[in-house]
């Protein structure tokens, strides 16, 4: 740890404004005609509450209910939107876009760009089909095995044949210029790969940029790929970074090692000696129903927030 620490602090000497940056301070700025970020859901894959949980205070109370992760990245210059990830809210999640951002025609995205194939994180696509929007030529952006998995495998090989969807391709660390102000950049990371590689993002702007990982085995399963999470957060300024499990007795009965993602305890414990302004910049999401950061007002938000650390809240943006 020692060795990752003075790495990190080599990182900040060559990068002093990325590592001095508030997280806080960029959440919910005031951005004008910038570039921006806005979050449309935090929670794991299922949603919450998941489907077969019967006492939810959800069922009854929308308040309490939380949408699968994902990203918008909307210029309102060239009024051009794009989403982070199409998930099984695809259709609420693009009507609260069209309510706080509204575009021309349908589905009024310029393009869709895809971590993986897990069920959260693609099966929103199924809203462009012809029994849905029958939307036209969508460009998609994925990984070659996610291309691959898209083109051969129905219901979504239907969508490229129909023209619903066009499949773009995606390359690791290689930046996609979205327009003169805004870019992307895909990072392969470790997690389950049963149908296609897993990856983040980090989105650029004008003045900002934002990290995106919902998904990822561990930290150091990165570090053994010869990749710092703490270099990446320090580029940044607002970094929304795994936190699907809080800790390790969240599954009653059940093998949580099953289920390989950053502990956001763990998480803390690695971060915790950062400086200030680094902590700040970690805002967790991709939560699962049991998680009990969910609960503003819970113990476990408590003790994030007291760290320095911040959870994900639906429609918050980040300035860009």
């Amino acid at each position: 740890m020692c060795m990752k620490i003075v790495a990190l602090l080599l990182f900040c000497l060559a990068a002093p404004t990325a590592c001095v940056f508030s997280g806080k301070t960029a959440v919910n700025g005031n951005e004008g005609d910038s570039p921006w970020v806005v979050v449309l859901g935090i929670a794991q894959d299922g949603g919450v509450p998941q489907a077969g949980v019967k006492k939810h205070k959800g069922w009854d109370d929308p308040r309490f209910r939380r949408m699968v992760v994902c990203l918008a990245v909307v210029d309102p210059v060239t009024r051009e939107r794009w989403l982070i990830d199409a998930t099984p809210d695809f259709k609420e999640q693009l009507h609260r876009l069209d309510e706080l951002f509204p575009a021309k025609g349908k589905p009024g995205l310029d393009g869709i760009f895809l971590t993986h194939a897990h069920m959260g994180h693609y099966t929103g696509l199924m809203h462009l089909g012809h029994e849905a929007m029958g939307s036209r030529e969508v460009p998609v952006h994925a990984m070659p095995r996610m291309r691959k998995y898209l083109s051969d495998n129905g219901p979504w090989s239907q969508l490229v044949r129909y023209k619903n969807i066009v499949l773009e391709p995606l390359e690791d660390r290689k930046t996609v210029v979205l327009n003169s102000r805004l870019k992307i950049t895909p990072f392969i990371v470790p997690h389950r790969q049963e149908y296609s590689e897993v990856v983040g993002f980090r989105v650029e702007g004008p003045s900002r940029s934002v990290l995106f990982i919902p998904d990822i085995d561990s930290w150091e399963d990165w570090d053994d790929m010869g990749i710092l999470v703490e270099n990446e957060i320090a580029r940044v300024d607002v970094a929304y970074l795994d936190g699907t499990f809080f800790s390790r007795d969240e599954l009653p009965g059940r093998d949580i090692s099953s289920f390989p993602h950053p502990l956001i305890t763990h998480s803390m414990e690695r971060f915790g000696a950062l400086p200030e302004a680094m902590r700040a910049k970690v805002r967790f999401i991709h939560l699962n129903h049991t998680n009990p950061a969910l609960d503003p007002g819970g113990d476990a938000r408590v003790t994030i927030e007291e760290s320095g650390f911040s959870v994900a809240k639906e429609m918050e943006r980040v300035v860009l």
